[in-house]
């Protein structure tokens, strides 16, 4: 049975739709370099791309100024990060051979211990905004403006 609001008619929501739930997703521009050491293909070589990494936090209320979190805080924690960690880095697997000479060289290099994909990114991304109290649902990350990937956890 629709539910009137006042202008126009809403069908009523039954479980689990009758819960409210807000989201709000964040965008960061930076760019960064990598290689893929054993892919067979131009990934191989190192390159970069010009990337987007979209954070989404989700929650069932908002703060007392009707926000899940405050862009500016969003963009304080996520933002510096992504700015001294990511951009302008070349994300190289921790076991490849170039990583020492290029850190000797003065390079910005950032061993990873999975490989440097877009699918890996954007869960280290993820895990880095977990770990900073975010309730960060989802992290998108376009590695090109035609490919991206996501990363979500499962649900129990």
């Amino acid at each position: 049975m629709p539910v009137f609001l006042g202008t126009f008619w809403v069908p009523k929501l039954h479980p689990p739709y009758n819960m409210s739930m807000f989201r709000v997703t964040r965008e960061f521009e930076f760019c960064f370099g990598h290689r893929l050491m054993d892919y067979d293909g131009k990934c191989r070589n190192i390159h970069g791309h010009n990337s987007k990494a979209c954070i989404t936090l989700e929650g069932e209320s908002l703060d007392r100024l009707g926000m899940i979190v405050d862009f500016v805080e969003i963009k304080r924690v996520v933002g510096r990060w992504i700015d001294d960690t990511l951009d302008h880095t070349l994300l190289l697997h921790k076991d490849d051979p170039l990583v020492k000479a290029l850190q000797s060289a003065g390079e910005k290099v950032l061993p990873m211990e999975a490989t440097p994909t877009t699918e890996n990114l954007a869960k280290f991304i993820f895990e880095y905004v977990l770990s900073r109290g975010l309730p960060v649902v989802e992290v998108t990350l376009w590695e090109t403006p035609y490919s991206y990937a996501t990363y979500k956890p499962g649900r129990e």
